[in-house]
């Protein structure tokens, strides 16, 4: 063939082109920007009240701003002041750490097993914690406070840090088996014919190519887990509450302090906000991941 003759596409690569052709027309472009800026209205508008005086929340609403701008940062000062803050910060630290690396070390293990061990009924078990994702949390909680109950964990950290895992669990094993089974068999079977176990296969040869994986589901659990409010509700005891349950107390008993709770949403989403910037290549690799090219 000349150098200058082209080569046919072939349909799936025509298929392909003309995916990729309808996702970057003008179209989709002005589709994407409109639900983006549907979806940051919202964002937007809490942020201008978070910083605007307490009669004008009480009294218009924050589109009124742009008639009359008026900012004070007098309801993060009385946020911050509030008792309990701080408390609540070191508790949301001390429930969220254990509560994402738990579940991605059992995971890790139950998806090395699900994915390289032949076992008898291993199929029909995988599709069990395949299903387990549709199983709403709201239908565990009083089995889960029962049990705690009688094990005398109630209201201790051990009760959320037992109910994150256990929710997280089904996605976290699906996520890392699918990972695991991407990566050609050819490197498993070299690792073994020299002579390797299944620890050494695991640490050695996978664990280091499961890094976008383990970073990406990392970040979901994290923003999860930080900023859970029900779990917290329902198994937390009053000295462990985490920023979550300070935000929703900032209120009041009867409503009085209401206008607070949107500097006290923003408060709680500077760590977020830290953690999903800082590791948002990290999270792009592992979406983008599918496979391991040689």
């Amino acid at each position: 063939m000349s150098g200058g003759a082209t080569r046919k596409l072939t349909k799936a690569e025509q298929r392909s082109v003309d995916s990729k052709t309808r996702l970057t027309s003008p179209a989709a472009s002005l589709i994407a920007i409109v639900i983006a800026v549907l979806w940051t209205v919202p964002t937007a508008g809490l942020l201008i009240t978070s910083f605007r005086p307490e009669n004008d929340v009480r009294r218009t609403g924050w589109w009124t701003v742009f008639l009359n701008p008026t900012f004070t940062p007098d309801t993060y000062l009385d946020t911050i002041e509030t008792d309990g803050l701080v408390n609540s910060f070191i508790n949301s630290f001390i429930i969220t750490i254990p509560g994402v690396i738990i579940p991605i070390l059992l995971a890790l293990l139950a998806a090395y097993a699900f994915a390289w061990i032949d076992f008898k009924g291993r199929n029909i078990l995988f599709a069990g914690v395949f299903a387990l994702q549709v199983v709403p949390i709201q239908v565990t909680l009083i089995p889960l406070l029962t049990q705690y109950v009688n094990w005398g964990l109630a209201g201790t950290y051990w009760t959320v840090w037992l109910s994150h895992a256990i929710f997280g669990l089904p996605l976290a094993i699906f996520l890392m088996h699918n990972f695991m089974k991407e990566i050609p068999a050819s490197l498993i079977e070299a690792a073994r014919v020299d002579g390797a176990g299944h620890v050494r296969v695991f640490f050695q040869v996978l664990l280091p190519l499961l890094v976008p994986a383990i970073a990406s589901f990392g970040i979901f659990q994290f923003l999860w887990v930080w900023n859970d409010l029900l779990v917290a509700l329902t198994f937390a005891g009053a000295e462990y509450s985490p920023i979550t349950k300070f935000v929703a107390s900032l209120q009041g008993s009867f409503g009085g302090s209401w206008h607070l709770l949107s500097a006290g949403a923003f408060i709680s989403m500077i760590v977020p906000l830290v953690v999903f910037i800082s590791l948002q290549r990290f999270f792009v690799r592992g979406l983008l991941a599918g496979g391991v090219k040689g």
